[in-house]
């Protein structure tokens, strides 16, 4: 079976999950997953699970993945994002879709390092890439018009609050370690309003906002 069959079958899963967003399912189709992954699991690819990815860290569930690129609502080019766990770098990709930037943090140097080469082969220019502490976010690139954090916090980190432009949108689980809210911040001109999208269950945010090492 090819590729692309695999991935028609992937966003069949998405849209039978919600996933609406044409362009979203369209980035699916343009960045490969089986390339953000080791090689013994090409065909676990586009299945919709999170797969591990090495130093305690995975690549996320698909479903997962499309769903928060989706409540960011990437609706222009000229964006620029602010993205906490790099991870893989698929998400990452995802994004890169959308945006005339995408600024992400990974503090595992080693991911971040591979992730970094990825993403250029694959010829991704549109991306910056830090090794560091990523609830402290990235205040020099700041303010951002959309932010996403791909690891649960305890709470919002006011950092990254402070970091998100008028009219921002913030995507961020937060809770237990063991289970999370998936909160969407929308920043108004009275403040930020929140809602929750959802239950959902990742690895924790380190860092000096977020939970201790």
């Amino acid at each position: 079976m090819n590729i692309a069959t695999l991935q028609e079958r992937l966003i069949q899963k998405l849209k039978d999950k919600g996933i609406t967003d044409e362009r979203v399912l369209e980035a699916f189709r343009k960045v490969p997953r089986h390339q953000f992954v080791d090689s013994g699991m090409y065909m676990k690819a586009y299945e919709d699970n999170a797969l591990p990815i090495g130093l305690g860290q995975t690549i996320s569930q698909p479903y997962i993945v499309a769903l928060m690129t989706q409540l960011l609502e990437l609706d222009e080019k000229d964006m620029k994002i602010l993205e906490i766990g790099t991870g893989s770098g698929f998400q990452t990709a995802i994004l890169a879709q959308f945006s005339r930037r995408v600024y992400t943090i990974e503090r595992h140097r080693e991911l971040g390092e591979r992730s970094r080469i990825r993403l250029r082969d694959m010829g991704y220019a549109n991306v910056n890439f830090k090794i560091g502490d990523g609830t402290n976010g990235w205040p020099h690139w700041a303010p951002f018009n959309r932010i996403i954090v791909t690891a649960g916090a305890p709470v919002t980190p006011s950092t990254l609050a402070a970091q998100l432009a008028d009219d921002g949108i913030m995507v961020i689980p937060t809770g237990s370690r063991d289970e999370q809210e998936l909160m969407v911040y929308k920043k108004r001109e009275d403040g930020l309003h929140s809602y929750s999208a959802g239950k959902v269950v990742f690895v924790p945010l380190i860092g000096q906002h977020g939970w201790d090492g």
